[in-house]
């Protein structure tokens, strides 16, 4: 597993490397038929909505072997620990995709960051020094669930990005993205795959009526090897 694993918590290595605007992949998703907030990483929106009895049953804890292949740091790897202990509801999904069309980043923000507890995401193996909470983990703010395909399960989750001291001090332009987002697919076997963006910037387009997800890295983390933990 390597230490510096700067694509997945903190981006300084990142920050340093001078990315240019226009190595970013930029997704871009219908305000009507968005899933999530952020969640639509792979590029593909679902219509099926989430049940008022969540399909998986709760506290549910995942493991996924996480890779980054970005430009600053291609292969980094560690394993990550998912536990969601709650889901969110169809009204607290709309009232968020409702605030990011009339409201902003800014208001998306603040209504996400008074969202429940929703569950946490870590690195419990990290080593080295962890100036981003890796090891204990950063709060879920959101999470939903849709079925799958092919049986199994799609689920969505976003919080606030963990804004370390070097960033929150030198403001660089990382400061801009402010949302993590995951999108995971499981299959009936409780097995699967996903995407992580680590630093996410979220705009409304109105003249083209869209939500404009605006990856800072050039590339997703990969999360593979994804499995339901008993």
């Amino acid at each position: 597993m390597c230490a510096t694993m700067g694509e997945l918590v903190g981006l300084e290595r990142t920050v340093r490397t001078s990315i240019v605007r226009d190595a970013m992949k930029i997704w871009t998703v219908s305000a009507i038929a968005i899933v999530a907030t952020g969640v639509v990483l792979s590029g593909v929106t679902a219509a099926a909505t989430q049940t008022d009895k969540a399909p998986l049953t709760l506290p549910l804890r995942m493991s996924a072997f996480a890779v980054s292949m970005a430009t600053a740091a291609p292969g980094a790897n560690a394993v990550m620990d998912i536990r969601i202990t709650r889901w969110s509801t169809q009204a607290e999904r709309e009232t968020l995709i409702k605030t990011a069309v009339e409201k902003g980043q800014d208001a998306l923000l603040k209504a996400l960051q008074k969202m429940p507890d929703h569950g946490k995401i870590s690195i419990p193996g990290w080593t080295g020094p962890d100036p981003h909470n890796a090891r204990l983990g950063w709060t879920l703010h959101y999470a939903f669930v849709t079925p799958g395909e092919d049986g199994g399960h799609r689920i969505g989750i976003a919080t606030d990005r963990y804004i370390g001291m070097w960033e929150a001090r030198n403001q660089p332009r990382t400061i801009d993205y402010p949302f993590s987002l995951i999108e995971i697919r499981l299959g009936n076997d409780g097995k699967g795959v996903g995407k992580m963006a680590v630093a996410t910037k979220i705009d409304f387009d109105k003249k083209k009526n869209q939500l404009v997800l605006e990856n800072y890295s050039s590339e997703p983390v990969r999360l593979n090897e994804v499995k339901i933990e008993k």
